[in-house]
């Protein structure tokens, strides 16, 4: 007797009037955006403009959407094309089926294309990016449990999740819930890289390159898990083989690009230092305006205090050379009586 399990839901697509709302797409939709919240937020410390990412996701989410559904329908090529099936259910990309490894390919393609026209670095870009998009993949793995997909073996453990769809081969029962192993692998995923950015200011692509390997660990053996159809090198699942691989890269990568690249990008974004430069400008300018006003307020205070005391002795000159006019007439009144005086003896 099953004490708990997580059930899944009857249906995945729940209609409002004629329109069906698939859980699938709510999913991805939901990823997307929380991926370009978080990543804007990730690109304005940088040093970024804000909206610069969700100008660049424009060009990278639909190659990455067209990118996933190619991957998926090239490694599991006989869902669509062998007997009995009807390819044109290839394009049905709302019925699920999206491969992270080709999503992330043609993604990075757009995105490339994106920062090109911006003027953006793409490392830079890259690196700012990286948290969200796993916690984007985080999200969208609960698009698989609407559609009752990648689930793994059998168990009875209480958080396994209970299938209850028979189509394409089927069996109802409870399984390792694989779909919410990776949801809660990304998370931990995005929480890792967040903390290596901050703790060694990864730059140049290293910290998208530490989310690349440290999913690609996850991947590995969750894929190993899984019970689907797949295709199988050597023992091991295709999935398995390309995360072992891309998990190399990635670590060689962030080898290399530490010793021939070291530290973080300066700038990040050409436009924004500009338009920061020219706003500290503008600032400078107002602040020396201020200045030279002061400066000339200073200067007529001045002036009209040394005005007074000029004033004061203009007038003291004037009333000295008054004084010593007088003097001198009285001085000569003397001299005139004198010498009436002395004509008066002399008579």
């Amino acid at each position: 007797m099953e004490l708990a399990f997580i059930p899944s839901p009857s249906s995945g697509v729940l209609y409002l009037g004629p329109v069906p709302l698939r859980g699938y797409a709510f999913c991805i939709i939901i990823g997307v955006f929380v991926a370009v919240w978080l990543g804007n937020k990730r690109w304005i410390a940088r040093g970024g403009r804000a909206g610069t990412v969700a100008d660049i996701a424009v060009w990278a989410v639909p190659f990455g959407l067209i990118g996933g559904r190619l991957y998926h329908v090239i490694t599991d090529y006989q869902l669509y094309f062998s007997e009995g099936r009807d390819w044109v259910d290839a394009f049905k990309i709302w019925e699920g089926g999206l491969g992270i490894w080709g999503a992330i390919a043609f993604g990075a393609v757009g995105a490339w294309i994106g920062a090109r026209r911006r003027g953006v670095p793409m490392p830079a870009y890259a690196d700012a990016v990286a948290p969200g998009i796993a916690l984007a993949q985080a999200i969208g793995r609960w698009g698989n449990w609407f559609n009752q997909e990648l689930y793994g073996k059998a168990t009875d453990l209480p958080w396994a999740v209970e299938i209850t769809s028979s189509a394409d081969g089927r069996v109802p029962g409870t399984y390792h819930p694989t779909f919410l192993y990776e949801s809660l692998w990304c998370i931990g995923v995005a929480l890792l890289v967040i903390w290596a950015d901050r703790r060694f200011e990864l730059g140049h692509g290293r910290a998208f390159a530490l989310y690349v390997a440290s999913y690609c660990a996850g991947r590995f053996w969750i894929e190993y898990m899984r019970v689907d159809d797949a295709h199988h090198i050597l023992g091991l699942r295709l999935n398995n083989w390309t995360a072992l691989l891309v998990f190399l890269l990635a670590v060689v990568y962030i080898v290399l690009s530490a010793r021939k690249r070291p530290g973080r990008e300066a700038v990040v974004e050409p436009g924004a230092e500009r338009a920061d430069g020219d706003a500290a400008a503008d600032d400078a300018t107002v602040d020396a305006d201020a200045a030279d006003a002061e400066d000339s307020r200073k200067a007529q205070d001045a002036a009209k205090d040394s005005d007074a005391p000029a004033g004061a002795g203009e007038r003291g000159a004037a009333a000295g050379d008054a004084g010593e006019g007088t003097e001198r007439d009285a001085k000569k009144d003397v001299r005139d009586v004198k010498d009436g005086a002395d004509s008066a003896k002399k008579a």
